[in-house]
């Protein structure tokens, strides 16, 4: 998890540049990620007089990252620079505009890492604040920023969740014995991982048919973090664990827009080789997190990472790229993307 930044005290404002104020806005709104849905994980940082007050989006009902770091400053934010990862918003919704708070303090620079896609917002909180006179630079940090906001922003132009999908393997690719049994793959700190991307996100689905084998609870037990809210494809009996969960049945991409209608933002997808082939070839799939042990089967009778029939040309094989590689313990975990379409 990402190191708190340091106490106001312990760092002068005039040694950060106004990237530097964001990579450290970006800190802030790593440490509530997977606290705010349906709100947006933000984080600010408030440079004035040699002070530095953080601040990060509370749950909802909460103020955002712009107010509380207004808050630390107690009154004492003239003149300052305000760096925040989202472009702040303009109008009331649980919260009053963050820009007319911001106008209030006195705050002189604003600078944002991406502007909010969001249609309440939409460039008004930018404007307002440079109606105001105030100095706005957009774009600060913008790849850092993006990076971390991305299921948010993705949720807001198309009004469906970010497709996190998490699958452990082992090398030969396969996620369980003929028999079925798949418990363990990877060892005990690839699995404290897995939690902690369970904690991230705010919906968790599976099918109906792992719930049926595996009898899953689906709640983030070994790392601190908020369960995320369960969802099957399908029924799920009475007393199985996933319960209290919502049950939903239709086209995946019908699915995907009712989560996105009830606020899911980031969804995580850990269910069975069919589920995961049906999110991926229907080109529903965002993020690919692959946990991969040191194992093999060694023989072709065990449950593949996908079920059904794949690519059938090298000249149609689905190709991303890959943008981290950890290790865990003896397991790896690999981060792909799907190439820009």
């Amino acid at each position: 998890m990402p190191a708190s930044p340091p106490e106001p005290s312990e760092v002068p404002s005039a040694a950060l540049s106004d990237v530097e104020l964001m990579h450290r806005a970006v800190a802030n709104a790593a440490r509530v990620r997977g606290t705010t849905a349906p709100n947006p994980w933000v984080g600010a940082v408030l440079s004035v007089d040699g002070r530095l007050f953080d601040g990060a989006t509370e749950p909802p009902g909460g103020p955002h990252a712009e107010r509380v770091a207004l808050n630390k400053a107690a009154g004492a934010a003239r003149n300052g620079t305000l760096a925040t990862t989202l472009e702040p918003c303009g109008h009331t919704g649980r919260t009053g505009p963050c820009t007319e708070a911001i106008i209030e303090a006195g705050v002189a620079r604003v600078l944002v890492g991406v502007a909010d896609p969001d249609s309440l917002v939409g460039g008004k909180g930018v404007a307002r604040l440079r109606d105001a006179g105030l100095e706005v630079v957009v774009g600060v940090g913008e790849e850092a920023v993006r990076e971390q906001l991305d299921p948010y922003l993705h949720q807001r132009r198309t009004g469906r969740p970010w497709v996190v999908l998490k699958l452990a393997a082992t090398l030969d690719g396969r996620t369980a014995a003929p028999d079925g049994s798949s418990q363990w793959i990877t060892g005990d700190e690839a699995r404290l991982d897995a939690h902690r991307l369970r904690a991230r996100c705010d919906g968790i689905l599976v099918g109906a048919g792992t719930v049926r084998a595996d009898d899953p609870s689906l709640t983030v037990r070994h790392v601190e973090g908020r369960d995320p809210q369960r969802i099957v494809l399908g029924t799920a009996a009475q007393g199985a664990a996933i319960h209290p969960c919502w049950e939903l049945e239709g086209e995946l991409v019908d699915v995907l827009d009712e989560l996105g209608r009830r606020g899911v933002i980031d969804l995580m997808v850990e269910g069975g080789a069919g589920v995961a082939a049906d999110f991926h070839q229907a080109g529903l799939v965002d993020e690919y997190v692959l946990y991969i042990a040191p194992a093999l089967f060694g023989g072709d009778d065990a449950v593949p990472l996908f079920r059904g029939h794949g690519a059938p040309t090298m000249a149609q094989l689905w190709r991303g790229h890959v943008r981290s590689v950890d290790r865990l313990g003896s397991d790896l975990r690999i981060d792909v993307f799907p190439d820009p379409r």
